[in-house]
Formats: C-alpha cells, structure tokens, sequence
C-alpha cells in the first residue's frame, strides 16, 4: 500500500513496532518505536511524546535519504511507561483537588 502511494507522488512514512517485520518488508521510509505491540504512539495521555512521534516521523519525510530506511526512535517502552505514570499519577491529583467535598 505504502508503495503505491509513493508512486503517486505522496511520501510516506510507516510506523512499526515490529523491527524485523519491518526490515523484511522495506517500506520507502519507516520509524521503528521500541513500544508494545499496538501502543504506536506510546502511553495514553502522554500528548507531549505522542506530539514528539508524529513530528519526528514526518521529519522523516525529509531526512530520509535512501529507500528502506528505518528510522530508530530514541525512547523506550520502560521510559514512555514511567512518564505515562507520573502524567497519571498527576492527573489524579488535580482531578482530586477539583472534586467538591
């Protein structure tokens, strides 16, 4: 799909949490994230580094000097799951500071 599209005259960046899928299949241009299977975009309510995905995987569009490069996104699961903890852990504080008691 991603090829045929690129024929168009659109680019395209593939984003992947399975390294080895992606190296066997070569797309144009790909970013490899080191998350869970299904977790793209890291953790929920992380906006900060899911903005810092999509930024730097259209990035990608311009950098990307040769067909089948696969980019290495520099964060991994263990560091986006501990973010995504203390964003939570601080929404729920200031959800309970809103509650009315």
């Amino acid at each position: 799909m991603q090829r045929a599209i690129e024929k168009r005259g659109i680019p395209t960046v593939s984003l992947s949490v399975s390294l080895d899928v992606t190296q066997q299949i070569k797309p144009p241009r790909a970013m490899f994230l080191p998350f869970m299977m299904g977790h793209h975009f890291s953790v929920p309510f992380h906006a900060g580094l899911q903005k810092t995905i999509i930024r730097e995987a259209l990035g990608r569009i311009e950098t990307a000097t040769v067909s089948g490069d696969i980019h290495m996104f520099p964060m991994t699961w263990a560091k986006a799951r501990q973010e995504g903890k203390e964003i939570e852990r601080q929404a729920g504080e200031s959800s309970l500071k809103q509650c009315p008691k």
